[in-house]
Order: structure tokens, then sequence, then C-alpha cells
């Protein structure tokens, strides 16, 4: 039986798909799933949002794609193209995907968070990700294909696609607002205390590593660290919205949220 009506029979059932019907030819970057959910997509929100025929807002693990502008406001460069090609690759599917929830499966705003498979067995996220129409992010527990989403990026990277089309990094002494963000800089101090562990860069931002993430973060990641410049990315908080800002604080605040959100960077 071929997998396109096996996919059309499944979804009908409700069933799942398990072992041999989805091992088959995937992206290099990241292999099919053991077993995934087969779903229908009624809408492409975006380049990492689906909207599912059954009502759930699904939120891809591993990749935030550039914003689509909103009440007035200009879509980020490639935020169209990357909403295009995941309406690409879902067409290819023929409208139906295989869908593997996260460790934790919902985010703050509800949505199911989860990897998405076509029907040939590739994965949505890495694809998206080496074609440069998006940023690998690493959210604990959601990080079990964090290295090969991270080849996945290194390949556009390398390549100059999309979003590496020009240097997209901004200086931590040129941060002007909150919001995702991939930040340079060098690390002036380290500090630990009960809220976790505090990295000051270039006097003008802070990354935390929260005490309930410091298990994830090996001894040896802060090796050296003192002294490096880096490369981090996250989102990006505003200490200073509603008198948050106390004496001798960095306006900026990115919280680390895997060890891999933050890469040493050789000069």
């Amino acid at each position: 039986m071929g997998l396109a009506l096996l996919l059309k029979k499944a979804s009908l059932a409700g069933a799942f798909f398990m072992g041999a019907i989805w091992q088959l030819p995937a992206l290099a970057f990241c292999t099919a799933p053991v077993d995934a959910q087969v779903v229908s997509v009624r809408q492409v929100v975006d380049g990492d949002t689906l909207r599912l025929n059954d009502g759930r807002s699904v939120r891809l693990i591993g990749i935030n794609a550039p914003e689509i502008g909103r009440k007035g406001r200009t879509s980020e460069a490639f935020a169209e193209a990357a909403r295009q090609r995941l309406q690409a690759l879902v067409k290819t599917s023929g409208g139906q995907v295989g869908l593997v929830p996260g460790v934790e499966a919902r985010d703050k705003y509800g949505r199911t968070l989860a990897h998405v498979y076509g029907r040939s067995g590739d994965n949505f996220e890495a694809q998206l990700l080496s074609e440069g129409l998006g940023y690998r992010v690493a959210v604990a527990p959601n990080v079990s294909l964090t290295v090969c989403q991270e080849q996945a990026e290194r390949a556009a990277r390398q390549a100059g696609k999309g979003l590496w089309r020009q240097a997209p990094q901004t200086p931590a002494s040129e941060l002007r607002q909150s919001g995702f963000a991939l930040i340079s800089g060098k690390v002036m101090d380290i500090e630990r205390n009960r809220g976790g562990i505090w990295i000051e860069i270039d006097d003008s931002l802070v990354l935390q590593v929260p005490a309930r993430l410091q298990r994830n973060f090996p001894s040896s990641f802060f090796t050296d660290l003192k002294g490096r410049h880096i490369e981090a990315r996250g989102w990006v908080l505003d200490r200073s919205r509603k008198g948050g800002l106390k004496p001798g604080q960095q306006r900026w605040l990115l919280p680390l949220t895997d060890p891999s959100m933050l890469e040493r960077v050789e000069r």
C-alpha cells in the first residue's frame, strides 16, 4: 500500500504511525521519527506555526522564523519566504504531516510544541534551517534534535543562504529593543547567586542561566569563558520596563535556555 493512501487512512482513523511507515529517506540532518501522529493542516500561519483541522495551533520545535508584519508593522526579512516555503512543504506532503510532540507539549500560549515531518520522512524544521529561513533555537526540555538542527543551520550559514546572506548578529552594545536576537560580545564577568548564573556581556547585556536549568550546563561550560568573545541567541528582555531595573543592573537580559544557545567565537 502506498504511503499517501496510508496517510489518508491513518488520518481518517485518527491513528498513530509506528516504526517502518516513517522509516523512509529523510533529510540528512534529522532522522525520521519512530512514531508520529498523522494530522491534517488547515493553514500555515508563518514560518514556524501551523493550524490544524482539529483546531490546534502547532509551534515547530527548534526554529524561530522571522516575524510576519501585523497591525501595520513591516515583516522581517525572509518572513514571507519562510511562510511560503513551509506552505510548499505541507502541500508536497498532501496537506497531511507527521507530528511528534515535545517533552513539554504546550507553550505559554497554549500551542502544541512538536517536530513536524512530511510524508517522505523529511523534517520540516531542519529543511527550513538548512535554507536559512529561520534561526535554530533550543529550549529545554525540548532539545532532542538540537545536534542535527545545528548541522542544518550551519549548512545554510556556510553557504550564505537566506538570513545568512549578511551577518545578522547585533553587538550587545547596540541593543535597542526586546525580542529574539543573535548577539555578539565579550564576556566581562560571571557571577553566581540563588537566581542562577549571570554572564555579563560588554557592560550592556547579562545572560542568565536560571537556577532551574543549571543542571543542564556542565561546569566545563564556564571554564575560561571570561574574556572570550561569544555569540548568544534567545529572547532579549528589557528590565527597565515597569521600573524593574535596579541600580547597577544592565538593562538587557537574555535567559539561556540550553548550552547550545551560546557559542565561543574564535578571533
